[in-house]
């Protein structure tokens, strides 16, 4: 065995050390900091007021009796003979409310009535007779009287007599057809609309205007019914515009309007809140634990230290 190497322990010298590896002057420093943070934010969540009805805007309308006053048809006259169509509906209705038209108890068309108590919008007409009748509606929905009836002729084909000439579906005449009026869109909700083709021969080809400066053709090989789909990014009422054509060169006509309501602003206070305390009452148990290591580590020093120090004291070195 090889003298020269040997392990031997290391005797302790019994001396205190100078200096401590550990600086709790600055963790304490950093602990108070961290708990004054974490005391601010614990005050500024519960001073938050709980959740109220008044953290939700909401909008709504105070129920009223329905329109008590008729629209009048003024343009075009009664008895007016027509060679093209559409043709221009004018007339009087109260302010504010919406006008539908109605071609021999068949919907032609609805447009917004104006401030100045005043609509105007274009309808497709039936070959022959067309008994026009409007129709008001307020905010509600609810419908106003009917409007005295005008009765027009489209003479697209030789003169028509005064009898109503019944409505063929199968015959050379092309029509479209859709839910009368559209309400409750929301901005940024997609807008489904139904729409009918009557007659004609397929295919078909359909221009859907939107009214806010787009639009979308649809190509149909049936008379099937299908939804044309728009979304609108504003409030308002908008006068969607259909215009359809079919293999024989026929067309058809048809205008609605769309009303588009503003969105309820929703304030999320309560689950801003919530949220906060939840982190809290994480962040604090962690704070608690840090701090109490930290203490330990203090005292176990100063106990390491006095008991070196009676140590010393009671078996002195020479």
């Amino acid at each position: 065995m090889h003298t020269w190497f040997k392990l031997s322990h290391h005797g302790h010298s019994g001396r205190l050390r100078s200096h401590e590896y550990t600086s709790y002057g600055p963790l304490a420093l950093l602990l108070v900091l961290v708990g004054l943070a974490l005391l601010g934010c614990s005050v500024s969540a519960l001073s938050d007021p709980p959740p109220q009805a008044s953290s939700v805007s909401l909008t709504g309308t105070v129920p009223e009796a329905p329109p008590k006053v008729a629209a009048t048809i003024t343009s075009p006259a009664s008895s007016q003979h027509l060679s093209t169509s559409p043709v221009t509906i004018k007339g009087t209705c109260p302010a504010k409310t919406l006008v539908e038209i109605y071609k021999n108890d068949i919907f032609a068309g609805s447009g917004p009535c104006g401030d100045n108590g005043t609509f105007s919008f274009d309808i497709d007409l039936l070959l022959g007779q067309n008994s026009l009748v409007a129709r008001v509606y307020d905010v509600l929905n609810q419908p106003g009287p009917d409007s005295k009836p005008v009765t027009v002729f489209y003479d697209a084909l030789p003169a028509q007599s005064a009898s109503l000439a019944p409505l063929n579906f199968g015959g050379s005449q092309l029509l479209l057809n859709t839910d009368a009026v559209y309400r409750g869109a929301f901005p940024d909700h997609p807008l489904n609309i139904p729409i009918d083709i009557i007659g004609g021969s397929p295919p078909y080809a359909v221009n859907v205007q939107w009214g806010d400066a787009t639009n979308k053709v649809i190509s149909r090989n049936d008379n099937v019914t299908f939804y044309a789909g728009h979304t609108y990014h504003k409030p308002g009422t908008y006068q969607i515009t259909l215009q359809a054509s079919d293999a024989q060169g026929r067309v058809a006509f048809l205008s609605v309007a769309a009303i588009v309501n503003g969105q309820p602003i929703i304030t999320p206070v309560a689950s801003t809140s919530k949220a906060s305390l939840n982190k809290l009452l994480v962040l604090w148990p962690l704070y608690t634990s840090s701090a109490a290591v930290v203490v330990s580590f203090w005292l176990g020093e100063r106990r390491e230290k006095h008991i070196l120090g009676t140590g010393m004291s009671l078996h002195p070195q020479f």
